[in-house]
Order: structure tokens, then C-alpha cells, then sequence
């Protein structure tokens, strides 16, 4: 799932988006329910995060908002809004790659997805392909910053 959750990632950085890519799966079947990637410049959405548009996508196929018995799988730590949004649609189990030390909120800046004072918790397991991960976010930001013609470049 996280390959696949990279290759999403990939096609976010060639349209000029941040590199995350989110994969929702059943967790006895291991058969991807939704996928989505970044899509904030795009759709000019603020909200519209990899994991948000991968489980909205997966709620509507599925008929309901309970994904207890799905897994996700992201290339980056989820940030609050996400956390706040899988500890909500009750996701069975979270994977993730890299850590993000600014803005995750999967044990980075905080724990919304295993605090205990929630109604739902979900099992959380990082690092799995973190180093591909964080390889794609470093490429497309020392693009942004002009530091080459490589993944994510985009002309303002």
C-alpha cells in the first residue's frame, strides 16, 4: 500500500503539489478501497489533503463514515485535520513514511490518533518507506526553492 500511496505522491509532485499520496484498504482483503494525493493548488482547497480526499472517496464507496475495518496508508505523517479526521471515520489502522517534526500529528507535535481521552484510537505504525518518502518531500521542496528543475517545480 505504501508503494502505491508513493506512487500517488510522485503525480502530486508533477502537478506541482506537495508530495503526499494516501491509500485507504480493506484490512482483511488488502483490496484499495480509495486513493487520492494532494490536491491544494489544484482545487485552490486548503482542505484538500491526501488522507481527507482518500477517505471521503472511501466513505462514499463503502456507504457509511465508520472505516473500521480499513486501513490507510500515507507517505507523511498526518497533520491535526487529518488526525482529527481518521480518529473520526474510526480508520481500523494507520501506515505512514516520514515523520513530519512541523506539522504531525501522529507523535511528531502531539498524538490525536492514540489519545487515550478519544473515543477511537487507531494503531499507528510510521517509518514504513520513510526514506522514499522523505526523498520525494526533499526533491520537490529544494525544487520550490529553486535549487533545480526537478520534481514540483512550479513557475509563479
Amino acid at each position: 500500500m505504501m508503494q502505491r500511496a508513493l506512487e500517488l505522491a510522485e503525480a502530486a509532485a508533477a502537478m506541482g503539489e506537495v508530495p503526499v499520496g494516501a491509500v485507504v484498504y480493506e484490512l482483511a482483503t488488502g483490496k484499495i478501497t480509495a486513493e487520492a494525493h494532494n490536491r491544494r493548488e489544484v482545487d485552490r482547497d486548503p482542505s484538500a489533503h491526501a488522507e481527507l480526499l482518500a477517505i471521503r472517496e472511501a466513505a462514499r464507496v463503502v456507504g457509511g463514515w465508520r472505516l473500521t475495518s480499513y486501513g490507510l496508508a500515507v507517505t507523511l505523517e498526518p497533520c491535526a485535520m487529518c488526525s482529527g479526521l481518521i480518529v473520526n471515520a474510526r480508520v481500523g489502522r494507520l501506515v505512514f513514511g516520514a515523520t513530519d517534526p512541523k506539522a504531525g500529528f501522529c507523535g511528531s507535535l502531539g498524538n490525536i490518533t492514540n489519545d487515550p481521552r478519544l473515543n477511537h484510537r487507531v494503531l499507528a505504525v510510521g517509518g514504513v518507506l520513510a526514506e522514499e518518502s522523505g526523498v520525494l518531500l526533499k526533491a520537490f521542496f529544494k525544487a520550490r526553492r529553486g535549487g533545480g528543475r526537478g520534481l514540483g517545480t512550479k513557475s509563479t
